[in-house]
């Protein structure tokens, strides 16, 4: 099942868990996971007014195909990750999270998405959806034409 997210919805999301997480601060900076925790750690850097981001890149999917993970670039100067706010914009299997965590095992999970599988694995999420859901992130899909029902019968 796919779930459609737009532009605005996500923006909302992202900043319903800034709002979570600003009673749990003040953080020292965010590691955002590349590529989909980029535009959330953006808005959770802006609510919460955090300057200090770094990236943890891993390479999980190609297209909607999950392989074993690859690290792409780790993070440096966080140590252990006390004080620290990992972001990413979904949380599916965990194998990324559990990849993340093994960098920075002290520091706060948070994702908007949450998905059962690698939910036990974050420690803030906003929106949980099935398993066999498929989101569709705003940058992942283009608006086109949409047949009405009647020329689809």
């Amino acid at each position: 099942m796919d779930f459609p997210v737009s532009w605005d919805e996500l923006h909302r999301n992202a900043r319903a868990l800034a709002w979570r997480l600003s009673e749990l601060g003040p953080f020292e900076g965010i590691v955002a996971i590349t590529r989909g925790g980029l535009v959330p750690a953006a808005i959770v850097a802006r609510e919460l007014e955090i300057r200090l981001i770094d990236t943890a890149c891993v390479a999980t999917y190609d297209k909607k195909d999950m392989g074993d993970p690859s690290i792409l670039k780790g993070v440096e100067g966080a140590g252990e990750g006390e004080g620290w706010l990992i972001i990413d914009d979904l949380v599916d299997t965990g194998t990324t999270a559990r990849v993340v965590r093994n960098m920075l095992p002290k520091a706060h999970f948070a994702t908007v998405y949450a998905k059962p599988a690698g939910r036990p694995l974050v420690d803030t999420f906003i929106t949980e959806v099935s398993q066999d859901t498929w989101i569709l992130f705003p940058w992942d899909v283009a608006p086109v034409y949409a047949k009405p029902i009647k020329e689809m019968r």
